[in-house]
């Protein structure tokens, strides 16, 4: 069962934390919580791991409206988004709010979620189409364009 939907970036990690911040807070996502999973491990574990980031992004209209239908639906609402490198890429991902409708099984929780999904996939495409911007910006001389 896929229950997430992830993103290929070549921009740097560094520089992808605040294009994907930046990115759901124009689809209504606030970044309530930012826990850098590589520097907990390290401290509390003394483990090393790639940079990895959860952001705990949450869009409150749609939360309230899904709070309203099922009180429980908390637990499952698509509010992590991780940022983490792989390689030579930054991946972005981001939970499927269709999770939320399908483990409950609530259809009245199917608008919510269809709402949320658009959202989240809006976000995901313009970090796309930002990250292939910038490598023009980067890799093409002015000049030859």
């Amino acid at each position: 069962m896929r229950y997430g939907r992830t993103i290929e970036l070549d921009t740097p990690y560094e520089d992808a934390v605040p294009m994907v911040k930046e990115a759901f807070k124009e689809q209504g996502f606030g970044t309530l919580t930012e826990i850098d999973v590589k520097a907990t491990l390290k401290d509390k574990l003394g483990e090393d791991m790639e940079p990895y980031v959860i952001l705990g992004a949450c869009n409150p209209q749609l939360a309230h409206r899904a709070l309203e239908v099922d009180r429980d639906i908390g637990l499952l609402l698509p509010c992590n988004v991780v940022v983490r490198q792989a390689g030579g890429k930054t991946l972005v991902q981001a939970l499927d709010p269709q999770v939320m409708v399908s483990v409950p099984q609530n259809d009245d929780l199917q608008p919510i979620a269809d709402e949320a999904a658009g959202r989240i996939g809006r976000a995901l495409a313009s970090l796309e189409g930002e990250a292939a911007a910038a490598y023009i910006r980067s890799h093409i001389h002015p000049a030859s364009m």
